[in-house]
């Protein structure tokens, strides 16, 4: 059965210690930590506007960044590892 989630991967660089904490709570309520601040996010188009709504309301634009990447629909093995290898979400569905 085909879902309309795509996988997406989104980094961020937010410059100040508690705008950062929110971000980062945000982004592990809607996705699976790949490094510190590389995230990836298996989400419906819906869900991926409520997340950027979300994440605009806690960051300061003129100081702080995000980049989305679609890397397309779910199921598809995109990624190379270069020594440890990280684990990649295999799970269809999130309910959050």
């Amino acid at each position: 059965m085909k879902t309309n989630r795509r996988r997406y991967l989104i980094a961020y660089d937010i410059r100040k210690p508690g705008r950062l904490r929110r971000i980062c709570k945000l982004m592990e309520a809607n996705g699976e930590r790949l490094q510190y601040s590389v995230f990836i996010c298996d989400l419906t188009r819906s869900e991926l506007v409520h997340l950027r709504a979300d994440g605009e309301r806690i960051m300061n634009l003129d100081e702080d960044s995000v980049v989305i990447v679609d890397l397309g629909e779910i199921g598809e093995d995109r990624f190379t590892f270069v020594g440890r290898r990280r684990g990649l979400p295999t799970r269809e569905a999130q309910v959050v």
